[in-house]
């Protein structure tokens, strides 16, 4: 029987509930609630029916963040997650060509890229070129001025190892931002693109091969493999177009405040809350939950 997991962190009350149940009983009238996962923050209901039917009818809720999957397997045991505007706040080669006066140029190519309205590699080596000449020492400045960390990325990724999960970073961006924030948030695997130096500063070149939005799935299916699991063990999350492929190759694939493009092939979305919510959405107890 699927689920609907309903999170509403410290505003979820009777009411809220009885208005989506009213709304799920339009899909299934026999839909009920099934338990609390958190009293006050998360919840599960339970119906029959077609789960995008639930979804459509669950997404008239203001304010909540609703996901809608079978029941089993609800532990994921390997997490694929982007960096850029998922793991991290930022788009890394934005910040970075600030520091060489070209944040807003290079900006512009990004978003169009995240769109979907540009080739992914061309745009990176496009913004890639623009960045020659800057000094190797000004990312490790960017990384330490610049990055700082999703709300719950931490805690979703370190509950996630401590219960035997495997959590492979990959990114359209860059290695020299990829493995420290990987070691940071506790990431056993990275995967991104290696930027090329000369002399101590960016030659404006990419290495081969490049990590794109096929290369992302490519990543997610060997690891899927080396590890012997079933596509429903797999959980994805990112935000932009290139993450489109893994999404949809993951057994719950997650758009987190993310572009339309990415939003109408996933499974779920995340708009309100940050990424430890997705605990809830495997039915992890806060109590539960790793703590720095």
């Amino acid at each position: 029987m699927p689920i609907a997991t309903l999170i509403a962190a410290g505003r979820l009350d009777d009411r809220l509930i009885d208005r989506a149940l009213g709304l799920l009983r339009e899909v299934d009238p026999g839909a009920g609630f099934a338990h609390w996962i958190d009293e006050g923050d998360a919840a599960d209901l339970r119906f029959n029916g077609d789960q995008k039917a639930a979804c459509w009818a669950l997404s008239g809720i203001a304010n909540a963040d609703v996901v809608v999957q079978p029941d089993e397997p609800r532990w994921r045991r390997l997490l694929v997650a982007d960096m850029d505007s998922t793991i991290i706040g930022q788009e890394c080669i934005d910040e970075l060509a600030d520091y060489a006066g070209l944040k807003g140029k290079v900006a512009r190519i990004t978003e169009r890229a995240m769109r979907g309205e540009l080739d992914f590699t061309g745009a990176l080596r496009e913004r890639v070129r623009l960045l020659a000449g800057l000094d190797e020492r000004e990312l490790k400045r960017c990384l330490d001025e610049r990055v700082y960390l999703t709300s719950g990325a931490r805690t979703l990724v370190q509950t996630m190892r401590a219960g035997g999960a495997s959590c492979l970073l990959v990114s359209g961006g860059f290695l020299s931002f990829a493995e420290p924030v990987a070691r940071v948030v506790g990431f056993d695997r990275v995967r991104a693109n290696r930027l090329v130096f000369a002399g101590g500063k960016l030659s404006g070149e990419v290495g081969d091969p490049i990590v794109d939005a096929a290369a992302k799935r490519e990543a997610l299916v060997q690891v899927r493999e080396q590890l012997g699991l079933r596509a429903s063990e797999v959980m994805a999350v990112g935000d932009g177009a290139n993450d489109k492929p893994m999404i949809v190759e993951a057994g719950l694939g997650v758009a987190f405040k993310a572009k339309p493009a990415l939003v109408e092939v996933a499974d779920a979305e995340l708009k309100y809350h940050g990424l430890d919510a997705l605990l809830w959405v495997q039915g992890v107890r806060r109590r539960e939950w790793f703590r720095a």
